[in-house]
């Protein structure tokens, strides 16, 4: 990201960038020359796209492979919830640290890291023998994925030329939006095909084009400004808290109110407050909690919590039940979800421009009970259902409240800050979405009732997600009412600002998104904003 966490908070502004070839010589063009129509431009895009739809792939692919996964390694629920929030533990934790080592390290550089690592990782989560191998993979995967996601939109900010990088970042956004989109139909057919562990192998001839491509095309960036120490620290205290919690939770349905699952859940608290205390003491923090004391900013925050983890609930518990349950295959159920991204790579551009003219208020209070309907339509889908009377519907619903959401609630995080903060808030955003996801995967099947073996019996099991949906649709309830009464109608950072006891600018500028295309079910997209109209 071009917002480094370990930025100081008050600056704004464009920042001046070293720019070097890969044999280390000044690059010819000099910073920001790129023009987005020319090879030089198409190489960037294709290099950053690569990138990141390796990890938006991976998000959307992992959960059609889940029953495959648990009755080829017998394993139980909790494994099935492990393996998908393994991957979701680091990459919340670190995704903030990764946008700060690009920035000082080298953004070409970490991203190309990252790149590595995620396939290495990939490599090693195929080749797992068994679940304990794959759950660690699926962490390391989570490292690689937080280096290389901030990096991605990181490469085509300091490497574009100014008036192109709006276009830049449209481009990724909606090519990434096709890899979301696909992802499922992609994993169902790699599991019904050659197997579950392609859905992991499938990230290595990606990687093999995407790192030369990289370290031939896309020139090294740095920020000459990036000084200070990293806070290593609040990250792996906040991994810590997350992870702790996550335990408790998963292991509350199997070893009830023991020391086992009383301890993690002290311990994770402890680990909280341990974080809020170092973020609050250290001069370089991580997470700077001065960027709450926007009432917009946390308002909007609550309701992404709300929102992603009721998504989170939704499409880890939906895939099972349209396979365990209704009786899919891998690839049906993975094309039986299409519906939902290819609604928003379609409108949420449109939705955008809906926000921006009516203001926040209505579409975060529109859009989640929308999702929470769709959500409660889920649960005509049960034993022998169809699609095109019960399945479809529900998901067009859903698909439709996203849209209304997601657009908006991205371009009231970036107005609601200062313009210099702005990719902070965007990557804090983001972090709080995947947390929120990671926590509803372990808390909803313990509040459902859902045993370790719960997906292997379709009676059981659908009979606990009747249970659960509504819950997830009381989350997204909640989320409307918080965008109801929370959140202004009109967004702008320059009144919060005043309140914080800093200087408010006389005409405030208001950041927009660049990112044209919301498609992204697991964390709304990282976006720099731009001040241009």
């Amino acid at each position: 990201m071009s917002d480094s966490p370990t930025e100081p908070p008050k600056e704004t502004g464009p920042r001046p960038e070293a720019v070097v070839t890969g044999a280390g010589e000044p690059a010819a063009e000099g910073p920001g020359a790129v023009r987005v129509g020319t090879p030089a431009g198409r190489w960037v895009l294709l290099t950053a796209v690569l990138g990141s739809g390796m990890a938006m792939l991976d998000s959307t692919v992992v959960n059609v492979a889940l029953p495959r996964i648990g009755a080829d390694l017998d394993a139980g629920l909790a494994v099935l919830q492990w393996t998908v929030n393994a991957y979701m533990l680091t990459l919340a934790g670190l995704i903030l640290l990764g946008g700060a080592l690009g920035d000082r390290f080298g953004r070409r550089r970490v991203f190309v890291v990252g790149v590595v690592w995620f396939a290495l990782a990939s490599l090693l989560c195929g080749l797992a023998p068994n679940a304990g191998v794959l759950i660690a993979a699926r962490a390391l995967q989570g490292i690689g994925g937080a280096l290389l996601t901030p990096g991605s939109l990181a490469l085509i900010q300091a490497t574009f030329h100014p008036d192109d990088r709006a276009r830049g970042v449209g481009a990724w956004s909606g090519l990434g939006g096709v890899a979301s989109a696909i992802g499922p139909f992609v994993g169902g057919w790699l599991v019904d095909g050659p197997g579950w562990r392609w859905v992991f192998l499938i990230n290595l001839p990606l990687a093999a084009v995407c790192v030369p491509v990289a370290l031939r095309h896309v020139p090294e960036t740095r920020d000459a400004r990036a000084r200070g120490r990293f806070d290593v620290l609040g990250a792996v205290l906040g991994a810590l808290a997350l992870g702790a919690v996550t335990y408790a939770l998963i292991a509350a349905p199997d070893k009830g109110a023991s020391p086992w699952v009383i301890g993690p859940a002290v311990a994770g608290v402890l680990f909280g407050a341990a974080f809020g205390y170092v973020e609050r003491r250290r001069a370089e923090p991580m997470l700077p909690l001065t960027i709450f004391s926007s009432h917009q900013f946390t308002a909007v925050n609550a309701v992404t919590v709300c929102v992603y983890a009721a998504f989170g609930g939704f499409f880890f518990l939906s895939v099972l039940q349209l396979q365990v349950v209704a009786g899919y295959s891998a690839l049906a159920a993975g094309t039986a979800l299409l519906p939902t991204t290819v609604l928003m790579l379609l409108l949420s551009a449109r939705s955008g421009e809906l926000g921006q003219r009516i203001g926040p208020r209505l579409p975060l209070t529109v859009g989640p009970l929308l999702c929470a309907a769709g959500m409660l339509l889920m649960t005509r889908v049960t034993t022998g259902a169809g699609y095109w009377r019960d399945v479809l519907p529900a998901l067009i619903v859903l698909g439709l409240g996203m849209v209304v959401l997601v657009a908006p609630l991205t371009a009231t995080v970036l107005a609601s800050v200062d313009v210099g903060r702005a990719g902070l808030a965007s990557g804090v955003n983001n972090a709080a979405a995947r947390a929120a996801g990671l926590v509803a995967v372990a808390a909803l099947p313990l509040l459902a009732g859902m045993g370790p073996d719960a997906y292997r019996d379709a009676g059981q099991f659908g009979e606990t997600f009747r249970r659960a949906m509504p819950m997830c649709a009381g989350a997204l309830v909640v989320a409307a009412l918080i965008g109801w009464f929370a959140v202004r109608k009109e967004p702008g950072g320059g009144a919060e600002a005043a309140r914080a006891g800093e200087p408010a600018p006389a005409e405030p500028a208001i950041c927009h998104p660049e990112c044209a295309y919301h498609c992204g079910v697991t964390a709304p997209p990282l976006d720099p904003g731009s001040t241009d109209d």
